[in-house]
């Protein structure tokens, strides 16, 4: 080994003409050293900041894939290549109780009351389970079962209350051997509206498995809990009121963007939230540019259906900030009348986005951010980009419908695609034991087919 005091080795043939490193070198040498570094850093951040607003970006011609009939193409990665699904619907009068989950205690909700509103989708999606060509009449081959409530209605017209809704559905699910059977995994229940599962107090004790079909998602910014699982639950869309989503014409038409009065509108009520205030007073502020009217719940003041339609696509741009909740009807409405939403609810989840780019039918604004700085950038964004938004809305529009899952394109079909995606054969539970021979028993040691209700629940 070489020592210490030996002189440097000769590495190369030009060693001979090497300068001595003196102090001045060094300095230089680390000079360079970090002026290098900063200017690298110094670029790197003029090149990778990302204005706030971007302006640039082009889109794909398409805003989701379509199959040769021109329907929404799944991805067959975790849905399959084609519908492959069992429903079974129960049926009001098999079990004790359902009936009051449906009509109330004495039977005096009607369900052409409970077609209306953002609540019909519990009564649709019911009916056209019904005609689906997917529902089987025998459990037994059954992949999943629907649980027909119309609960939210039937709360709001005074046919149960929170307490008898609690009860009522403890009663009926201690009726279903096949809950108990699978702790209610495979059993689909659905809560159209803002509360979501929350309609049943006592969800998280007994339905905490199921399937729950709502258009709210995560409400932890309102509650300790959520009733939503990305895992098993699914987004549905809002109920648009049938007369505008009717094939053919609707009630109201949308208007060219040339003739449309105002850049953007809010139609709904202050109701006390941050965001719903913001955009009164912005339009107190700007009245040629917003247009809120205050809208009343009754009266000669009160909006009919069609005058709000028409209010509606009176703008490019319909602005649909969270009202109790994160999730809005408006932002589908606006669909309709050819307006582009502007979603101004920082929590809202939107349904079937695995075939839906919603980046290209809509925006999405901060709600802290609500201001003349929002205004300033829907005004600067050109018609040619509004239309582009507006086309490609035209699309996707079919999948807000509620249609049967014949048609190529509905609601209800896409909420089939995503339930197949959600069906995992849980023959079992706390309360489900089996045999040598395969036969599922209960703690008892009594055979599956033997069991009787009530059962009890957890």
């Amino acid at each position: 080994m070489a020592s210490l005091t030996s002189k440097p080795r000769n590495f190369g043939a030009y060693s001979h003409y090497s300068t001595p490193c003196t102090r001045t070198h060094q300095i230089g040498a680390l000079f360079l050293v970090v002026s290098t570094f900063f200017l690298t850093r110094l670029f790197d951040h003029l090149y990778s900041v990302t204005p706030a607003i971007d302006l640039t970006h082009t889109y794909s011609s398409s805003v989701f894939t379509t199959s040769d009939d021109g329907a929404p193409r799944w991805p067959e990665r975790g849905y399959g290549s084609h519908l492959s699904l069992k429903i079974y619907v129960y049926d009001e009068n098999e079990i004790d109780g359902l009936k009051e989950l449906m009509y109330g205690r004495d039977g005096s909700v009607k369900t052409a009351a409970c077609l209306k509103g953002q609540w019909g989708s519990q009564v649709k999606i019911h009916k056209l389970l019904m005609e689906s060509k997917f529902r089987t009449s025998k459990k037994d081959e059954a992949d999943l079962f629907f649980v027909p409530a119309y609960v939210k209605c039937v709360r709001m017209l005074g046919g149960l209350n929170d307490k008898e809704i609690n009860q009522t559905y403890v009663k009926v699910l201690s009726q279903m051997p096949y809950f108990r059977r699978s702790g209610g995994r495979d059993h689909i229940f659905v809560f159209p509206s803002g509360a979501g599962a929350h309609l049943f107090r006592s969800w998280s004790t007994f339905i905490n498995r199921s399937i729950i079909l709502t258009p709210e998602g995560d409400r932890t910014d309102k509650k300790d809990t959520t009733a939503f699982n990305t895992w098993k639950d699914i987004i549905i869309p809002g109920n648009v009121d049938d007369a505008m989503t009717k094939n053919g014409r609707p009630d109201v038409l949308p208007k060219p963007l040339s003739k449309r009065k105002y850049l953007a509108n809010y139609l709904g009520r202050a109701q006390g939230k941050a965001g719903r205030l913001k955009l009164i007073d912005l339009s107190k502020q700007y009245p040629d540019k917003v247009e809120c009217p205050d809208l009343k719940f009754s009266g000669t003041e009160k909006f009919g259906r069609t005058t709000y339609f028409e209010h509606l696509r009176n703008a490019k741009f319909c602005l649909a900030p969270r009202g109790e909740s994160s999730w809005t009807l408006r932002f589908y409405e606006s669909f309709f009348v050819e307006c582009v939403p502007v979603l101004l609810s920082d929590h809202a989840e939107l349904p079937f986005q695995n075939v839906i780019d919603y980046a290209q039918v809509s925006i999405k604004w901060p709600s802290s951010r609500i201001g003349s700085e929002l205004l300033d950038y829907l005004a600067s964004i050109p018609d040619r980009d509004i239309e582009g938004m507006i086309s490609r809305g035209r699309k996707i529009r079919c999948l807000f419908v509620y249609g049967p899952d014949s048609a190529p394109c509905s609601a209800v079909k896409g909420i089939l695609w995503e339930l197949q995606r959600k069906v995992r054969h849980f023959h079992q539970s706390t309360e489900t034991f089996w045999l040598h021979n395969g036969s599922f028993v209960n703690r008892e040691l009594v055979h599956f087919s033997s069991w009787r209700p009530p059962m009890p629940l957890p």
